[in-house]
């Protein structure tokens, strides 16, 4: 369950963060054994933003976008930065074109390593980018 706060200071995920990557795990793993025809990711079939936290400070949002891309096209990249410096603070918001990418992305992106970095990447509800691109450099938005 994304509740879109990234603790990104760190070289190591929070103790948190990594405890929602195996909660996704886990419940993925419950529900392939579950036999249901519906998935916990429909809960989020109205939105087509992802957040992913726990990104090196040193990737830009081209590099992001290669490596996101895997599963769909992405119409909408925002990669926080910080307002003094520009420089990022370890998490984005995402969006794809089709919705069904998301479910992808969640679920073969959360919990792998990015340079030495455990990701972790879950749905996001209510996520609103920012209106203009002086704006991109403040908090996320998103509730999920």
């Amino acid at each position: 369950v994304c509740v879109c706060v990234c603790v990104a200071a760190s070289q190591q995920p929070s103790s948190s963060a990594m405890n929602v990557v195996k909660e996704i795990a886990r419940i993925n793993e419950a529900e392939a054994h579950s036999g249901s025809k519906r998935s916990w990711h429909d809960e989020y079939a109205d939105s087509a933003y992802i957040f992913v936290g726990n990104l090196d400070i040193g990737l830009t949002e081209g590099d992001i976008a290669t490596v996101f891309s895997q599963f769909g096209e992405l119409t909408n990249i925002h990669l926080v930065r910080a307002k003094d410096t520009g420089k990022s603070k370890g998490f984005a918001f995402l969006a794809y074109e089709d919705q069904r990418s998301t479910v992808l992305a969640v679920d073969n992106f959360n919990g792998i390593k990015l340079l030495n970095r455990t990701l972790r990447v879950d749905h996001c509800r209510n996520y609103r980018p920012p209106e203009t691109s002086s704006e991109s450099e403040g908090e996320g938005e998103g509730e999920g």
